[in-house]
């Protein structure tokens, strides 16, 4: 797919040689894969397998954002939305009748969540369903990575930019140095790290301090699209604060969204033992796979119900109903 510079990726799966061929599936659905900060092509470990283990009838697809490897830094959320949203109309013109399921993975989630509750999500093309792996607080994580003191510097710094009308100016690299070899605006230093006391950052959705109300106007808004919603958030990030309850945390995204009337998918919840993006530490002994069977368990899973429109999800209470959608 490619719209002007806008190139996407769909991974397919060689024939494989047999006497008696049969007619080759139909893959009509897609998995629309975005991934988080400088990450691009295959970047993620998991994806090549994800791609292998989805249901026949379903490919994975990959855009390549202006965003994608080090574009992060000098785009927006809004950005993204707008090219996402080019990709899936592309899909919807020459896949009539097609499931279209949006996965984002770590910052990637912050995409579909803009995508699903931003200012013109009516003439956004529909999407089927989504799905929110290592949904990450940027600003938690960037402080984990920083002294408080070198944060505030920072902030102050990015501020300073901004009053004098250079939010789109390249912020030094004495402030930025975490991550080496990228430019980054004011403004988007801002969305990320999200200073206090508001914590207004647009890329802010998932910290672990937002109050109630403030959840009411994401999450909460969700139901309003009639689009199911599956969290896989990785049991062992290690871009999540120790403080961090992720059992807790992600319980009540999930409760928030049921509260405003939408669909929590049986499959969403905590994929124990997992990396932010499931890849093992270089010290890992373990034989385990890293919560890769685990994710794998919840994408198909969801995704088999995204198609045939048969949900089992999660009731007010945290037990299971059945909905056909």
């Amino acid at each position: 797919m490619s719209s002007s510079r806008l190139v996407a990726f769909e991974h397919t799966r060689a024939p494989h040689p047999h006497p008696h061929p049969t007619p080759s599936i139909n893959r009509v659905n897609i998995v629309l894969f975005v991934p988080g900060l400088g990450d691009g092509l295959l970047t993620v470990p998991y994806s090549t397998v994800l791609a292998r283990s989805l249901p026949p009838s379903y490919s994975l697809v990959q855009p390549i954002l202006s965003s994608s490897y080090n574009g992060w830094g000098t785009s927006s959320l809004g950005l993204d939305v707008s090219e996402i949203a080019q990709c899936i109309a592309y899909f919807r013109r020459t896949r009539p009748g097609a499931k279209v399921i949006l996965m984002g993975h770590s910052t990637g989630c912050q995409d579909v969540m803009h995508y699903l509750i931003s200012p013109g999500v009516a003439e956004r093309p529909k999407i089927d369903g989504a799905i929110m792996q290592a949904s990450v607080s940027d600003r938690e994580g960037i402080l984990m990575m920083l002294s408080q003191e070198s944060y505030d510097i920072g902030v102050e710094a990015a501020r300073a930019y901004v009053r004098d009308g250079r939010g789109e100016d390249i912020l030094p690299n004495n402030v930025t140095e975490i991550f080496p070899r990228t430019p980054i605006t004011a403004r988007r230093w801002l969305s990320l790290a999200s200073p206090g006391p508001e914590h207004d950052g647009e890329d802010d959705f998932f910290s672990s301090d937002l109050s109630e109300e403030r959840l009411r106007g994401t999450f909460g808004k969700i139901g309003t699209t009639g689009v199911p919603i599956c969290f896989a958030f990785s049991g062992a990030d290690e871009h999540v604060p120790g403080f961090v309850d992720k059992e807790e945390l992600v319980a009540k995204w999930e409760r928030i969204i049921r509260e405003g009337e939408g669909v929590v998918d049986e499959a969403s919840g905590v994929v124990r033992g997992a990396r932010h993006n499931l890849a093992k530490s270089p010290d890992e002994r373990s034989s385990g796979d890293g919560g890769v069977q685990d994710l794998l368990t919840r994408v198909v899973g969801f995704a088999q119900r995204v198609e045939n429109g048969t949900w089992q999800m999660q009731t007010m209470q945290g037990g299971a109903g059945k909905s056909n959608l």
